[in-house]
C-alpha cells in the first residue's frame, strides 16, 4: 500500500515545456505543420479511398494498407491538432484527462503500425512460400481476424497502460516533451512505479518482438525468391516496401522509447524534440506514398483517380 501524501493535491493540468526553447520561431514551425499535416491526411485518404472504390484492390494485401492508412489518420489526429494549438498559444497546457487520452491515441496508434505491418508479413509469407493455399489461408474470415487483432491487441495494451498510470499519485506536473507520453507521467510519481516500468518493458519487447518476427520471415523469404526471376519479381514488387515501412516504424519507435527512457537532457531541445517525433513525422507520409508509387496496381488506380480529376476540371 502507498502511505498517504501530506500536502499534495490531484494534478489536474500538464505543461508541455518541450516547445519552451524553441518559441521565437513558432510561426514557422506551424506554418510548416499546417503545410504538413494536411499533405498527411490527403496521402493517406486518396490511398484509403482508392482501395474501398476499385474491387479489384479487395485483397488482403490492400485491405491492409488501407489499416495502416487509416491508422496514419487516427495517430496524427492524437498529436498535431494539439501541438498546432500550442505552437500560437502562450501557455502549454493539457489537461489530465485529455493527456492520457493523448497517450492512448498516439501510441496505441504505434503499436497497431507494428500489428499491422505483421499481419501484412504473414500475408507476404503465404502468398510467396505457400501460393497453392493462400485463398484457402488468406480468407474474408481470416483478414477479419487479423484486422482485429490490429487494433483490439495495442488498445487492450494501452488500456492496461493507462489504467496503471492513472492509479499513480503524482508529484509533479511538467513533462519535457512536445505531447503527453506514458514514461513521462510516471516519473511524476511520489512512489514507486516499478509495476508501470516492468509493464512497459513487457510490451516493448512484445512489440519489438513482432519485428525480429518479420525479420526472420523476410530472411526466408528471400531465400525462397533467389530461386527463379518471379519469385525475384514478387519480392521486389510487394515485399519491398513492407520492409522499408517496416525499418521506418521500427527505427522511429525505438528512437522515442530510447529517448524517453534514457535521453540526456544536455542534447540541444531541437534534437530532443525531433527525436521524440520521428515516429509521427515519417511513417505517416512515408507509407502511402511507398505503397502508392511501388504496387502497380495501387499506383494506376490512382494514376486514374488524378486523372479523372484533371480532365473534369478542363
Amino acid at each position: 500500500m502507498q502511505p498517504p501524501l501530506d500536502n499534495t493535491s490531484s494534478v489536474l493540468f500538464f505543461t508541455l515545456s518541450g516547445l519552451n526553447e524553441t518559441m521565437e520561431n513558432r510561426y514557422v514551425f506551424f506554418s510548416l505543420t499546417a503545410l504538413y499535416y494536411p499533405l498527411i491526411v490527403f496521402c493517406n485518404i486518396i490511398v484509403i479511398c482508392v482501395i474501398i472504390t476499385y474491387k479489384k484492390l479487395h485483397e488482403p494485401m490492400y485491405v491492409f494498407i488501407c489499416n495502416l492508412c487509416m491508422n496514419a489518420l487516427f495517430g496524427t489526429a492524437g498529436f498535431y491538432p494539439k501541438f498546432m494549438y500550442d505552437l500560437l498559444s502562450e501557455y502549454h497546457v493539457i489537461s489530465y484527462a485529455g493527456c492520457l487520452i493523448q497517450i492512448f491515441v498516439i501510441y496505441s496508434s504505434a503499436l497497431c503500425d507494428l500489428s499491422t505491418l505483421t499481419v501484412m508479413a504473414y500475408d507476404r509469407y503465404v502468398a510467396i512460400c505457400r501460393p497453392l493455399e493462400y485463398h484457402a489461408k488468406m480468407t474474408k474470415q481470416r483478414v477479419l481476424q487479423c484486422i482485429l487483432f490490429c487494433w483490439l491487441a495495442p488498445f487492450s495494451c494501452m488500456s492496461v497502460l493507462i489504467g496503471l498510470t492513472s492509479r499513480l499519485t503524482l508529484c509533479g506536473s511538467s513533462i519535457e516533451k512536445l505531447y503527453c507520453e506514458n514514461w513521462a507521467v510516471a516519473k511524476l510519481s511520489c512512489f514507486s512505479n516499478t509495476v508501470n516500468n516492468v509493464y512497459g518493458y513487457i510490451v516493448i519487447l512484445v512489440y519489438f518482438g513482432h519485428a525480429v518476427l518479420i525479420f526472420c520471415s523476410y530472411i526466408h523469404l528471400i531465400r525462397k525468391c533467389r530461386k527463379s526471376m518471379e519469385g525475384r519479381h514478387k519480392f521486389i514488387q510487394t515485399c519491398v516496401p513492407h520492409l522499408l515501412s517496416l525499418i521506418n516504424v521500427t527505427v522511429a519507435l525505438l528512437f522515442d522509447v530510447l529517448y524517453s527512457r534514457y535521453g540526456s537532457k544536455s542534447l540541444p531541445q531541437g534534437v530532443r524534440n525531433f527525436m521524440s517525433l520521428e515516429f509521427l513525422l515519417i511513417p505517416p507520409i512515408l507509407n502511402p506514398v511507398i505503397y502508392g508509387l511501388n504496387l502497380t496496381a495501387l499506383r494506376q488506380h490512382v494514376m486514374r483517380v488524378f486523372l479523372k480529376k484533371t480532365r473534369g476540371n478542363i
